[in-house]
């Protein structure tokens, strides 16, 4: 048996380059209709059309999201931008990225993440609440009283 010699599949690459990463290195996933970008730090005053005319040079923009703040009606500092394509993504994220929009820096970067392989594996995978800890149920007072009134009369151990 130890003259026989195993086949062994070459390893995989460590990195892939065809997967799209953002600028801390994360792996970024597509939404279920599209490549959605974040865009950070825009100026509260900016509209709709602004951030059109801006991202609409590197593709079709499917989807806007320009969420206002409710007491004030203006823009809460975040946009997203959905496209159809990885490439005008991209194109929008290299483009965009430290461009001055109404005298503010904006920053772009790829919305939606995988998470780092290891991290959430621990509390039984696919994340929410740990499982609980296994504990005797609390008692309500009333109940440990009417426990002991019991024993003193019968002179039996409690049930």
């Amino acid at each position: 048996m130890a003259d026989i010699e195993m086949e062994v599949d070459p390893a995989p690459p460590a990195e892939s380059t065809s997967e799209p990463r953002t600028a801390s290195g994360a792996v970024a996933v597509r939404s279920i209709e599209g490549w959605i970008i974040m865009v950070t730090n825009v100026h509260e005053e900016a509209n709709e059309e602004d951030l059109q005319d801006l991202f609409g040079e590197w593709g079709e923009i499917r989807n806007m999201h320009l969420n206002l703040d409710r007491r004030t009606g203006y823009v809460k500092g975040y946009v997203l931008i959905e496209y159809s394509t990885l490439d005008e993504a991209k194109a929008a994220i290299a483009g965009a990225e430290g461009h001055n929009l109404l005298d503010q820096v904006i920053h772009v970067d790829f919305a939606f993440v995988r998470p780092p392989p290891g991290k959430g594996q621990a509390s039984g995978g696919r994340g929410g609440r740990a499982p609980a800890k296994s504990r005797a149920r609390s008692r309500s007072p009333n109940e440990a009283r009417e426990r002991r009134t019991s024993h003193d009369r019968d002179g039996d151990e409690p049930m």
